[in-house]
C-alpha cells in the first residue's frame, strides 16, 4: 500500500501526501486533515462559537474536501483550499440560524486540548473583536497567511484585509491599555 511507503520513508512534504490523497489514498486525506484539524477548528470557532455548530461546519468541511479534492488544482494550497471550504460552510451554517452571536458566553470558552497557544488572555481577546476584525486577525497571526492569501480566501480587498488588521490591533491594544510608545502588538 502507498501509504505504508510513505511512513516508511517518512515523506514530510504535504504535497506528495496531497498527491496520494488525490489519488484516492484515504489514510493519505486522514493525515491531511489531521495536519490542519487544530487550524480548522481555531477557524470555525472565530466564526461560530457554538460547540455544535462548529462540529458540523468541520464534518461537512472534511466531507467536502474529501469528495472534491480531485478538483484541487495546486497541491501546495490545501490548506488554504481547506480552510476556504470550512469558511463557505461556517458563512452557510450562520445564514441558515440567522445567528446573533452572543459574547457573554466567552466566559464559558475553552480552548481546544491540543492547541499549545498559552497567552489565553489575548486568545479571548480576538474572540471579543467584531466577526469581520475576529477572522482576518485569526488567519493572519495564528494561520500565519499572508494578506495577499487572506484577501482571496475573504474575497475581499487586500488593502481591506490589511485595514481590518490595524483596526484589530489598535482595538486589541486599548483593551490591554498599551501605551504606543510601548510598542507592543
Amino acid at each position: 500500500m502507498k501509504i505504508l511507503a510513505l511512513k516508511n520513508s517518512k515523506i514530510k512534504k504535504s504535497k506528495d501526501i496531497v498527491s496520494l490523497a488525490k489519488k484516492g489514498e484515504k489514510e493519505a486525506f486522514i493525515s491531511l486533515i489531521q495536519q490542519n484539524k487544530i487550524n480548522l477548528y481555531r477557524v470555525a470557532k472565530a466564526m461560530l462559537h457554538n460547540e455544535a455548530d462548529i462540529e458540523d461546519a468541520l464534518q461537512i468541511t472534511i466531507l467536502k474536501a474529501y469528495e472534491n479534492i480531485k478538483s484541487l488544482r495546486k497541491n501546495n494550497y490545501f490548506k488554504t483550499w481547506l480552510i476556504r471550504i470550512l469558511i463557505n460552510e461556517c458563512n452557510s451554517l450562520l445564514k441558515e440560524k440567522k445567528k446573533i452571536i452572543a459574547l457573554d458566553s466567552l466566559s464559558d470558552f475553552q480552548v481546544a486540548s491540543e492547541d499549545t497557544y498559552t497567552n489565553i488572555d489575548l486568545f479571548n481577546a480576538v474572540y471579543t473583536l467584531k466577526e469581520e476584525l475576529r477572522v482576518v486577525t485569526v488567519l493572519f497571526y495564528y494561520e500565519d497567511l499572508s494578506t495577499k492569501e487572506i484577501s482571496k480566501l475573504l474575497k475581499i480587498p487586500e488593502g481591506t484585509v490589511r485595514s481590518r488588521l490595524s483596526n484589530a490591533r489598535g482595538l486589541l491594544k486599548k483593551i490591554f491599555k498599551i501605551d504606543e510608545s510601548e510598542g507592543g502588538l
